[in-house]
């Protein structure tokens, strides 16, 4: 099982949440109906950036990272450099 530290995009205002799932279309989905006290004003989100761990623990360690120690800035860089063939598979929901 793979564990995901993601980085989400409202379309509604540019603001970005960063979180971590075993499941990334599905917790996208989650994200988009609503279901999320902390992004459901936000919604409707695109997946912006990921990356893939093997460990829920290593995933938490990272989510805590990025939520910690990198700026609005820095998580912009990191979208923007993504390799955005890579969401395709995940953002068809």
């Amino acid at each position: 099982m793979s564990f995901f530290v993601y980085i989400l995009v409202s379309l509604v205002d540019g603001s970005l949440y960063t979180g971590q799932t075993s499941n990334l279309q599905k917790r996208l989905e989650r994200h988009n109906k609503g279901y999320g006290k902390s992004t459901k004003a936000k919604a409707p989100f695109r997946l912006g950036y990921f990356e893939t761990y093997l460990t829920r623990s290593e995933a938490m360690w990272r989510e805590w990272d990025l939520k910690k120690n990198f700026s609005t800035e820095q998580k912009k860089e990191l979208i923007m450099k993504f390799d955005k063939s890579k969401i395709i598979q995940y953002s068809e929901v």
